[in-house]
């Protein structure tokens, strides 16, 4: 099964290196058509624009922060045209390695104790 499994993660990784090669093999041909001109105006326009996205992501993170201390007094979901501010109860967690070392002495609490499905992410070594 784990043999398996490897395989499976190594055809993954040998699909994620195409899509790199074919994007950088993209941009290459991309820059074959280009002349030196267009080339330095395309970075005047990104240079540009990238104070003014900066400038905008400033102002969305500030009002973001904003608005969710404003939820959290106002202690219910707000909803606006667009966007909707939800609040959620807090949640309540416990120290499971301590929880577990009290239930070995006391096993009547393994009733109330839940365990989530296993979950798997990808990530690159």
């Amino acid at each position: 099964m784990s043999e398996d499994i490897t395989e499976k993660l190594d055809r993954l990784a040998n699909f994620q290196a195409e899509r790199d090669f074919l994007a950088l093999h993209k941009q290459e041909l991309i820059d074959q058509v280009l002349t030196p001109e267009i080339k330095a105006r395309l970075e005047e326009i990104e240079m540009e624009f990238a104070q003014r996205v900066e400038a905008v992501d400033e102002n969305i993170s500030a009002l973001e922060e904003e608005i969710k201390n404003d939820v959290i007094q106002h202690g219910t979901t707000v909803r606006g045209t667009f966007l909707r501010a939800v609040w959620n109860k807090g949640r309540v967690t416990w120290n499971t390695k301590a929880m577990d070392g009290y239930a070995s002495t006391h096993p009547e609490i393994l009733q109330f104790r839940k365990e989530g499905q296993p979950f798997v992410s990808i990530k690159k070594t």
